[in-house]
């Protein structure tokens, strides 16, 4: 039985609804996601599908795209002139110069050049959940490699060694000045740190469905890089799939892995970023979202063994498989599914959501024919008006 489709599309956006449509059908029965996007400001797709229950106000574990949230609070700190990208990190932490990290400059760190991706005995649930601890485990941690000579995903612990700058330039934790200065104002649905008022309206993630690449057997590679990066080392590995799942997770909110949204939250998230969105001025000015979107890393990724492109927090969007995408675009794909992202050369503003975690991890393959619906949308709506 195919699912219907809710929510609304503003006039020229209707192939977005039908691409969406046409992806749910071939779904299994108890899929559920949500899209939506805004241009210049004004949202233009509200879209669901799930079973009972299901709304455009559900929320869901966004994994990584909360890299985002968290690195959209250190680009308005550098645009207040309160951090400077250039400085070293041990002027705002000099703890941090222990293990050979002293010359690691602030912008470095964002581009995922520090080697620092984990600890060699790994991190407690407790731990991962308190961007403090994984901070302080850090600060006495020597690099995996050189500092500044290669670059690699710093999955669990990017938000942690950003936020504990944040923390120290300000005397404040990133999630606080998020809530101020970002969810708050804007009441996105976006939250690094869910309340438990907002609790009934989480829906836990599914784990991956079962598949041939899950049901064959792999070397253990608990001690490579990827496996410390993912904490699989520890004497509790993380369970990626259903992190968000854990309430010490949603409840504080750390800053590379713990945001809860719905996708009305992340693409308003990169609207507010770029756009002017009820009488507000955009978050960003165009000159520092050209700074944290431009490429600083480039090329082969230590912890993905694959091709990786980075700007300053933001992955390069336009660099993955969203080829027709501005020059520039700033964003974030979460391992469940997720992505989100501002194209400040069209004003599209993009986020979507599922509750299956997609394999292999990472933005679900649906995005692509999503993004590309949007964007043409997008461009042809603003050459007709």
């Amino acid at each position: 039985m195919t699912q219907e489709i809710h929510g609304t599309v503003a006039d020229g956006f209707e192939t977005v609804r039908e691409e969406f449509a046409a992806f749910v059908s071939t779904e299994r029965a108890d899929y559920e996601g949500q899209l939506c996007a805004y241009v210049h400001g004004r949202q233009v797709v509200d879209l669901w599908a799930g079973p009972s229950g299901t709304t455009n106000n559900s929320l869901y574990g966004v994994f990584s795209s909360t890299k985002g949230a968290a690195h959209l609070v250190v680009a308005l700190l550098v645009q207040d002139g309160t951090l400077e990208l250039d400085r070293k990190v041990t002027y705002y932490w000099p703890e941090f110069a222990s293990e050979g990290k002293g010359a690691l400059t602030l912008r470095e760190l964002l581009a995922h050049r520090a080697g620092l991706v984990g600890t060699d005995t790994g991190f407690t649930l407790d731990e991962l959940a308190d961007d403090r601890a994984v901070a302080e485990r850090l600060a006495d941690q020597r690099p995996f490699w050189r500092p500044g000579a290669a670059f690699g995903y710093h999955a669990l612990v990017i938000g942690a060694l950003t936020g504990e700058i944040v923390r120290r330039a300000t005397g404040r934790s990133l999630q606080d000045v998020y809530e101020e200065r970002v969810r708050a104002p804007y009441a996105l649905d976006f939250f690094l740190g869910l309340p438990s008022t907002q609790e009934p309206r989480f829906h836990p993630t599914h784990p991956p469905l079962p598949s041939p690449e899950t049901q064959t057997s792999h070397p253990d590679s608990r001690h490579s890089l990827t496996g410390i990066a993912f904490n699989e080392h520890a004497p509790q590995p993380t369970v990626l799939a259903t992190l968000p799942n854990e309430r010490v997770i949603r409840a504080k909110g750390p800053a590379s892995v713990g945001g809860v949204a719905s996708a009305r939250g992340l693409a308003g998230l990169y609207a507010a970023a770029i756009s002017v969105v009820e009488d507000r001025a955009p978050l960003l000015k165009p000159d520092t979202v050209a700074e944290f979107g431009q490429l600083h890393s480039v090329g082969y990724d230590m912890i993905t063994g694959t091709h990786r492109a980075y700007g300053l927090g933001f992955q390069a969007t336009a660099d993955t498989w969203y080829s027709f995408l501005g020059a520039g675009a700033i964003g974030h794909s979460g391992a469940g599914g997720s992505q989100a992202f501002a194209d400040p050369r069209t004003g599209l503003a993009y986020g979507y959501t599922r509750r299956r975690f997609a394999l292999p991890g990472g933005p679900a393959p649906e995005n692509q024919r999503l993004v590309q619906a949007a964007h043409q949308a997008t461009i042809q709506t603003t050459q007709a008006s």
